[in-house]
């Protein structure tokens, strides 16, 4: 872009040099949500002392939730957000390999930290005194595959992939799918070794369909220990991870429409959650909602 500057009895010169862009503008929303996330993840994972908590800073033991069940889903809602913030200016076939990369090292991130310190400092079962070498061994054969960190990382790869090359209308019919096939599968599909549908054994930790399966493919010795029988971040679980991903990129995709009014778009966003909000509240008389599963 060239400007001319003239001044009365001086030559005209013009200048060749390009204005300089505007700034790149934050969404401060998102800003403030995720501080608020973030600090409520610190208030709940460090509640000052863990023999006397207030219930809302306690994950429910099962069925039902609690503030602290929402801060894990609200990281999931914040990635899907960024999410489209990042692809919204940028190519498919570039977005591709970079989408890849970032997802797996978000999942090795997490690997690294349950592998750490990469041996074992404790006593090694059946072996009275075990080599350095015993207790890398024992510490591999223990390792939990999967966490908040890699459930991230495989929920935002699928969500961007799924997202890149889709249509809305496609995007909607895919979380709807989702949804209503992960409900499907965990309430009406029989659990082996129990002898009928998840709908029946839902109350019973051990017996779900998602316990059986995380046994199955991850095995014992690779899922958390606190639950001893199936891993939160477990695999039939990581569907529905995947599209509340999505439903933040939803979100993203109608916060960042400057084409709206700005009323019209936070009218529209608070309308669409609380409409979300009953809906599941009716759908968990049929399906609990329930933060492990």
């Amino acid at each position: 872009m060239s400007t001319v500057l003239e001044e009365p009895g001086t030559a005209a010169v013009t200048s060749t040099v390009a204005p300089m862009p505007p700034p790149s503008e934050r969404l401060v929303a998102l800003d403030v949500f995720r501080g608020m996330t973030i600090a409520g993840m610190l208030l709940v994972n460090d509640p000052g002392t863990w023999s006397a908590i207030y219930p809302p800073l306690e994950h429910a033991e099962w069925s039902g939730w609690t503030p602290t069940d929402l801060v894990f889903p609200f990281f999931l809602f914040i990635v899907g957000i960024t999410t489209h913030l990042s692809l919204r200016k940028r190519q498919p076939s570039e977005m591709v390999p970079k989408i890849i990369r970032r997802g797996l090292l978000i999942f090795l991130a997490g690997l690294l930290l349950n592998w750490f310190p990469f041996f074992w400092w404790g006593k090694v079962a059946g072996n009275a005194n075990p080599s350095f070498w015993d207790r890398i061994v024992y510490r591999l054969e223990h390792l939990r595959y999967l966490g908040v960190l890699q459930r991230i990382g495989i929920a935002y790869m699928a969500a961007a992939l799924l997202t890149l090359r889709t249509t809305k209308r496609q995007q909607i019919v895919i979380v709807t799918s989702i949804l209503i096939g992960y409900w499907i599968i965990v309430m009406l599909v029989p659990v082996p070794g129990t002898g009928t549908i998840g709908a029946f054994v839902f109350d019973q930790p051990q017996n779900t369909l998602e316990a059986w399966s995380d046994r199955l493919i991850l095995g014992m010795n690779h899922i958390w220990s606190g639950s001893k029988y199936w891993d939160p971040e477990g695999l039939l679980s990581t569907f529905p991870a995947i599209a509340t991903a999505m439903l933040g990129i939803f979100a993203g995709r109608w916060i960042s429409d400057k084409t709206r009014p700005l009323m019209e778009r936070i009218v529209g966003l608070y309308g669409v959650g609380c409409v979300a909000m009953l809906a599941g509240s009716l759908w968990s008389w049929v399906f609990p909602i329930n933060k492990n599963l």
